[in-house]
């Protein structure tokens, strides 16, 4: 298995979620799975279940900095991972915040809900663009988050690999392309980076049951690479927990229920892998 380190600091800047499968809560408990020890910035406060959101309240952005400059200051961040920040004065401050930090940066860019509705006015993506996009280590978007940074149309793999060059260009380090918006039996995810292009294929599950799924590999990716691990191994594992994640799901809800994000925390621990440097390869022979 890789050598990780004894602990590594994440602090999550995102949105709450009442119910407990995407967000802050999702964020919290998949670094715990990994082992890392996770702070937070919450961005919006948000009354939701698995059949929708009901209410929103954005959190002031003084008070969204003021949690973030508390962190910092005292335990500091080996990985910070952004999600949900809701409007161009939280980018603006989260930006200003990270600005300089000797962290690694995950930017999974929420701005497409479930119903296909925008997030983020046009002010607020193109923040996003010129102010965020740059300071980021990694990016993680789904297919129409990749369409609207990028202004491309992306039908294909050879869209998303198009697509995260030019994400690249933008300023991001690497960008980790989700193909779970296009069709096919294989599930495809593409990880662009300034060292080269990988393919990372596996089976689609298919499922209700896929709420926070976002939410959960960007933070699966960053509780990886706080505890040290290389990056597209950190991508691997992320991979492995949320495919297991949702094969595994507690069937909650009436409609896009959560992950288990239980995996390592509760049941049988993952045997060690063999041949691999993936920590965990061995999650996809649970029973």
């Amino acid at each position: 298995m890789t050598t990780i380190n004894s602990i590594g600091r994440v602090l999550i800047i995102a949105g709450s979620d009442s119910s407990g499968g995407a967000g802050i809560q999702a964020d919290i408990k998949t670094c715990a799975a990994f082992g890392a020890y996770s702070m937070t910035a919450i961005t919006a406060v948000t009354a939701q279940n698995t059949v929708g959101v009901h209410e929103v309240e954005m959190m002031p952005a003084a008070l969204v900095k003021a949690q973030i400059e508390a962190c910092l200051s005292d335990i500091g961040a080996d990985v910070i991972k952004i999600g949900m920040l809701g409007n161009m004065d939280i980018i603006n401050v989260v930006a200003e915040a990270i600005t300089d930090i000797d962290a690694f940066v995950v930017l999974d860019p929420v701005m497409v809900a479930t119903s296909g509705d925008r997030l983020l006015d046009a002010d607020s993506i193109e923040a996003m663009k010129t102010k965020l996009v740059p300071l980021c280590d990694l990016i993680t978007p789904n297919v129409p988050e990749a369409e609207i940074l990028t202004g491309l149309k992306i039908d294909d793999t050879d869209g998303m690999s198009v697509a995260g060059a030019k994400l690249l260009k933008m300023g991001a380090y690497a960008a980790l392309m989700k193909g779970g918006h296009l069709s096919g039996k294989v599930l495809v995810d593409i990880l662009v980076s300034e060292d080269g292009t990988s393919h990372m294929t596996g089976p689609r599950l298919h499922s209700r049951h896929t709420h926070g799924t976002g939410c959960t590999l960007a933070s699966a990716v960053a509780a990886a690479m706080a505890l040290g691990a290389p990056l597209e191994e950190a991508v691997l594992s992320a991979r492995d927990f949320v495919f297991e994640g949702i094969r595994t799901a507690p069937k909650l809800g009436k409609g896009h229920g959560p992950l288990n994000h239980g995996l390592v925390l509760g049941g049988e621990e993952p045997t060690e892998p063999s041949n691999t440097n993936n920590p965990f390869a061995a999650l996809k022979d649970l029973k």
